[in-house]
């Protein structure tokens, strides 16, 4: 599998989709972060364009990433079209053009027009994205990322990351190792205004947190980073997310 050149391919193929509509793509996530992991990272980037986009260039934008979702990692992309106009001033919570991840591929697959149709709205989760790409984004073709993306409100970024774990307590149960590094890194940047991956998550969380919790964050990080077992325990896993949502939400 080799990364740079699947996003080599998306960029040509997106170039001659959108033509002059096309502002830039930017690559933010674990790309970003240089933690990219092919067994539990998947590959994230936002098309910014100038002015709306036709259901044409909607359904040939997903199909390309379709076709080459056999190259990618087993997480497959996770992507958002958004108009130039939203992200300078930045727009929250923010609206978007078009959207698509592995969670949408069946749909996207049996009837991709009216997919295209009904997937646009808005996402709070788009705030995080720009504060990432602002942070450590890496300008995958058109104009630099200072030029396209104005300052996220730190109430807006915080808002978007609070949203992203308000279910913590329910989902800790059955994906403990995605819900405790975002948990950390949600702290990192409440106590310390970090922007971090889930990787550094939970190396600050587990140097930072109480020492109940950190064979827990510990084991989540081995997890993520080594593909070692998960060391399950409830109650403290439980207790943890209680006392991080108690802090989150304060």
């Amino acid at each position: 599998m080799n990364i740079d050149r699947l996003l080599r391919e998306i960029s040509e193929a997106y170039r001659q989709i959108l033509g002059d509509r096309l502002v830039g793509i930017y690559v933010h996530g674990s790309i970003a972060f240089g933690c990219f992991d092919p067994r539990v990272s998947d590959i994230d980037f936002l098309v910014v364009v100038d002015r709306p986009i036709s259901l044409q260039q909607k359904t040939a934008l997903i199909e390309v990433l379709l076709s080459r979702e056999p190259h990618a990692p087993p997480k497959g992309f996770e992507m958002s079209v958004v108009l130039r106009g939203v992200c300078d001033p930045f727009v929250y919570p923010t609206p978007y053009e078009l959207h698509y991840s592995a969670a949408y591929a069946a749909a996207a697959r049996e009837d991709l027009v009216r997919y295209c149709e009904g997937m646009h709205g808005i996402d709070r989760d788009l705030a995080a994205h720009v504060t990432v790409t602002r942070a450590v984004g890496l300008v995958l073709c058109g104009k630099p990322i200072g030029e396209v993306f104005g300052e996220v409100p730190r109430e807006d970024y915080l808002d978007s990351i609070r949203f992203d774990v308000e279910n913590a307590a329910e989902d800790i149960s059955e994906h403990p190792v995605y819900v405790i590094l975002n948990l950390c890194r949600v702290a990192a940047f409440l106590r310390e205004g970090l922007v971090i991956s889930k990787k550094d998550g939970g190396a600050w969380g587990s140097s930072h947190l109480p020492a109940v919790y950190r064979p827990v964050i510990r084991s989540a990080l081995y997890a993520y980073t080594e593909g070692r077992p998960y060391e399950k325990n409830e109650s403290i896993e439980q207790k943890f997310a209680a006392m991080m949502l108690a802090e989150i939400f304060a």
